[in-house]
């Protein structure tokens, strides 16, 4: 009989590999060894990769052997059987087979003895049924990989299935120093081998089978080619030359594909698929026997040991017991490590039990695996990198983890190593590279945790957040219902009982108050909830998760406390009614008190400013620009002093009539438009919200918008004619309308301020960009510019608005002309002053900017290149034109003030216009001096630094051009000092 040509496949090289002793023979020395039952089988519940089984018994139960004990808890988890007939005697934490060396939850089973097996059911019909009820059923008798990852076998086969498979690859390697536990398995089970290949193949319809082991197994070899011949089957043999590690998954399929997985890939996505031998007898046990994963090949070797042998043993037996089953000897032992010398770890106690990926235990002496030398410096000999079968650089590695530097470590493909130890093995130095990248992996998969609890607190915050948002949105929805009810019912009231207007008059100073104390509380909460953000803010970044708890709970209580008491607030804004004016009503002084009191408030601010001012310039006289503060403190000082004396005045001769109507009905016209605003603004803000998370409450959101949208026009309509609008009072006699007057004007003043203030923030903003190394566009691309303009357009039409005022006829007698006029005057000469400060602060930053180049030791050409020359030139000719602007003005000031010394009743009015022009005169008096002080300067340094000629001269001309400015400003200034004086 001819007997077939078994089929051989071609085998490639991997780069790098060691040679270390085998020490393989001490084990293969006895036949297989059964040891018997021990007194307690120790289970943990994560015996694989991925999440730990979830038990199904409790304390007390009796169990079959094969019974399923503890189900999958999820996709990367498998299930857990009873290796024996027994009694659950506990549910507890112990110690596992674990590098760490710590504890976890364990099922503790009493054998019986008995050995009673639950019922099995093979799968008989797996060529008819699905692949998938296939993979279920190998799931449900816990198959995971035996190759010592543990990686669950359904899992993996089903991966298996996303590109077109070339090669089903067996690893029969065992390339790792004296484990010889697959090499007995391929020997004891070489048909069972067979067959679970073949139910494999099935699954995952590869085109080529190929099993792959080393040459140092030829009883194995021998073994399996009488079988395949005998079978007369495509499954081919590959004899690799041995070398470690030969058996890594990648470097085995390199050895017989010629293909290199790349990093970060799997073998599948190059249509390659390994399975162990152990695995493959497990899945033929289970789909043909019906029999649950409940034992495995073990090796036991060292030389602590009398009888080293493979074992078949059944999981959770403890290491204690193969020990004495192998003939320890604690005399020899120096180390007890579970699995190989290179790859295997430490066991500190051997209590701990076997698990599914045990492969190994290895009882070394002294002698066997002496304690490692001292770690030296690296000498750079490249013999790590030589010998790294993944193609790394050990050494680079080494410096990152070293230094921490974990993103570099990644970049140079850390997790590409497969921890073989071979580069530590060669190394001259004794340095333990592979722990001190295991150290580096785990560092990383921590940061990478710590990053994912990190973005799912995130989203749950701010789903939160915006589910809290919708809830506020709804509450103030309804708040605003209640208070267009109230206000309605307020309003029926009034008509219906007028004559109960009094007593509500007489209460509304309590209800004023009232309201100012909910203010108050409300301004104190919004800063705590402030102060209580920014910490969480800082929690979230330093990923404290307790503490970010806490704050957000804190967080949460304080926006309901201000949403309370804004409640309350609008409440009573709403609830308070009318009070109408007859004609017994007494006018209230308090306007006119709370005025005198804000004035007086103001003279001491500036005058403490002031003190402070003229202390520095006490310290630094030549500092023109702090001059300069000096004086426009001065001037707001004395109008502050003159508004006190004028309110006094007006307080102690004003009659005790009635104010007009109006001007109340006005004022709470503006308060409750304001405050319709201000809920239009929060309901569009909610239900912008609610459209976000895509709420159901959108509708009523979108109904209460309108409703607060059309309470804000009526207010509008009736704040644009509130004559109409006012109740009818009895005639009061006609007073000028000064009070009016004032208060526009002082809205225009603050609206002013405002403008003003929010161009100076864009225009600061603008600069910090510029500082940070934006460029135009992305400037551009920011919000500032567009705020900047729009500043700039509504500071154009507040002082437009304010000129056309200016100019247009007064309606006020002839005596109140002249002063209005002045106080136009002097508004406008405090612009100018301000604007004169600001270009002599640009001169000043210009400059000094320049200064700061040439000390860097830039050349002319990049200075000139620079902004700062422009921006001096820019500056001193803005000053320029504000100097000769204020000339100008300074000339043709003196006719009104004439005729209003002529007109007016007190002296007082002569004296001031003198004042300002002797202020006046002084400033640029100082002007000139100040000129001429920096001619000479520049003088100097033109003589002192001739390679700087071109920007001092430049400096010079714009430095005489100011001295010439102020020269013309003060000859006129004493000519219209001399005229006045003439005039008197």
């Amino acid at each position: 009989m001819q007997v077939a040509k078994l089929p051989t496949a071609q085998v490639f090289s991997f780069h790098g590999g060691i040679h270390p002793p085998e020490n393989k023979t001490q084990s293969l020395q006895l036949p297989l060894g059964k040891p018997s039952l021990p007194n307690e089988l120790i289970l943990p519940l994560g015996q694989h990769i991925g999440q730990s089984s979830r038990p199904l018994v409790k304390v007390g139960d009796k169990v079959l052997k094969g019974e399923t004990i503890a189900i999958n808890n999820g996709f990367l988890s498998s299930f857990l059987h009873a290796p024996t007939s027994g009694t659950i005697a506990a549910i507890e934490e112990r110690l596992i087979a674990h590098p760490s060396g710590l504890s976890d939850l364990c099922i503790i089973l009493a054998p019986d003895g008995n050995e009673t097996w639950t019922p099995l059911e093979p799968l008989d019909n797996w060529q008819d049924i699905s692949k998938t009820d296939v993979l279920a059923y190998l799931s449900e008798m816990g198959i995971i990989g035996m190759g010592g990852a543990g990686f669950p076998t359904q899992v993996k086969l089903q991966g298996a299935h996303k590109n077109p498979l070339t090669h089903f690859i067996i690893n029969a390697a065992e390339c790792e120093p004296y484990i010889t536990a697959d090499d007995m398995l391929i020997r004891e089970k070489t048909l069972e081998l067979v067959l679970g290949i073949e139910i494999l193949q099935h699954l995952v319809e590869a085109d080529n089978i190929v099993i792959g082991i080393e040459d140092n197994k030829p009883t194995a070899i021998a073994a399996l080619k009488a079988i395949l011949s005998e079978r007369n089957s495509q499954i081919q043999i590959a004899v690799v030359p041995t070398k470690y590690p030969s058996g890594g998954e990648k470097q085995l399929i390199q050895l017989l594909t010629g293909k290199e997985v790349p990093s970060g890939q799997y073998p599948a996505d190059i249509g390659v698929l390994c399975q162990n031998v152990g695995t493959c007898v497990a899945v033929h046990d289970a789909i043909t026997l019906g029999k649950p994963l409940i034992s495995r090949f073990t090796t036991l070797t060292g030389d602590a040991l009398k009888a080293p042998q493979n074992v078949e043993v059944l999981f959770g037996t403890p290491v204690a017991h193969l020990l004495e089953y192998a003939d320890f000897e604690p005399k020899k032992l120096s180390r007890l490590i579970m699995g190989g010398p290179m790859m295997g770890y430490t066991l500190d106690s051997a209590a701990v039990p076997i698990v599914k990926t045990s492969n190994c235990i290895l009882a070394a002496s002294k002698k066997e695996l002496p304690a490692p030398a001292p770690e030296q410096a690296c000498i750079r000999c490249g013999m790590c990198e030589q010998a790294c079968p993944a193609s790394l650089l050990p050494q680079q590695l080494l410096w990152f983890s070293k230094s921490q530097e974990f993103e570099k470590a990644e970049h140079h493909n850390l997790f590409d190593c497969i921890e073989c130890g071979a580069c530590s093995y060669v190394c001259p130095s004794s340095i333990p590279l592979v722990q001190y990248y295991r150290h580096s992996k785990s560092s990383i998969r921590e940061a990478r945790e710590a990053n994912v609890k990190s973005d799912l607190a995130k989203q749950r915050f701010e789903a939160r957040k915006a589910r809290q948002d919708a809830e506020a949105a709804e509450k103030e929805a309804k708040r605003l219902a209640r208070q267009k009810a109230s206000s309605n019912k307020a309003t029926d009231k009034k008509k219906a009982a007028p004559e109960k207007a009094a007593p509500t008059a007489a209460a509304a100073p309590a209800t004023t108050d009232e309201s100012k104390k909910l203010k108050v509380d409300i301004a104190i909460g919004k800063s705590k909830l402030k102060k209580l953000q920014k910490q969480l803010l800082e929690a979230q970044e330093n990923e404290h998760v307790e503490e970010i708890n806490n704050l957000q709970l804190q967080v949460t209580d304080q926006e309901k406390a201000i949403a309370s008491l804004e409640e309350q607030l609008a409440q009573m804004t709403s609830a308070a009614p009318d009070a109408p004016v007859t004609n017994t009503a007494k006018a209230s002084p308090a306007p006119v008190s709370d005025e005198l009191k804000k004035a007086k408030v103001d003279v001491a601010l500036i005058g403490v400013k002031l003190k402070k001012l003229q202390k520095q310039l006490v310290e630094t006289p030549d500092d023109q620009e702090l001059k300069d503060k000096v004086s426009a403190f001065e001037t707001d000082l004395k109008a502050a002093q003159d508004t006190v004396s004028k309110l006094s005045e007006s307080t102690n001769t004003a009659a005790a009539e009635p104010k007009a109507a109006i001007s109340d009905e006005l004022k709470k016209l503006k308060i409750d438009a304001a405050i319709a605003k201000a809920a239009v603004k929060k309901v569009e803000k909610a239900l912008k919200k609610a459209e976000e998370i895509n709420a159901p409450e959108i509708e009523a959101i979108r109904q209460q918008l309108q409703e607060a949208q059309q309470r804000a026009d009526e207010l509008e309509k009736t704040l644009a004619n509130p004559e109409a609008a006012a109740p009818k009072a009895a005639p009061v006699k006609a007073e000028p309308e000064t009070n009016v007057d004032a208060d526009a004007a002082k809205k225009r003043k603050i609206d002013l301020a405002i403008a003003k203030a929010g161009i100076k923030k864009a225009e600061k903003n603008i600069h910090l960009l510029k500082e940070q190394g934006k460029d135009e566009a992305e400037i551009n691309a920011s919000e500032w510019p567009s705020k900047l303009k729009e500043a700039q357009d509504k500071l154009a039409g507040l002082e437009k608005e304010q000129a056309s005022e200016a100019t247009a006829p007064s309606v006020a007698t002839d005596t109140s002309a002249p002063i209005a006029t002045a106080n136009i005057d002097a508004d406008a000469a405090k612009k100018r002053k301000i604007d004169l400060a600001i270009a002599k602060a640009g001169i000043k930053k210009a400059e000094k900017n320049i200064q700061l180049l040439k000390d860097q030791g830039k050349d002319e050409s990049e200075i000139e290149a620079s902004e700062w020359p422009k921006k001096l030139i820019e500056a001193q000719q803005k000053l320029a034109a504000l100097e000769a602007e204020e000339s100008t003005s300074a000339t043709s000031v003196s006719t009104p003030v004439e005729k209003t010394a002529d007109t007016a009743a007190n002296s007082e009015a002569k004296v001031e216009p003198e004042m300002d022009l002797a202020t006046q005169i002084k400033k640029e008096k100082i002007a000139v001096a100040l000129a001429k002080a920096q001619i000479n300067k520049l003088n100097k340094r033109l003589e002192s630094s001739p390679e700087e000629a071109d920007t001092i001269k430049q400096e010079m001309v714009a430095t005489e051009q100011r001295l010439q400015s102020a020269e013309t400003l003060l000859e006129k200034l004493i000519h219209s000092q001399t005229n006045m004086q003439e005039n008197r």
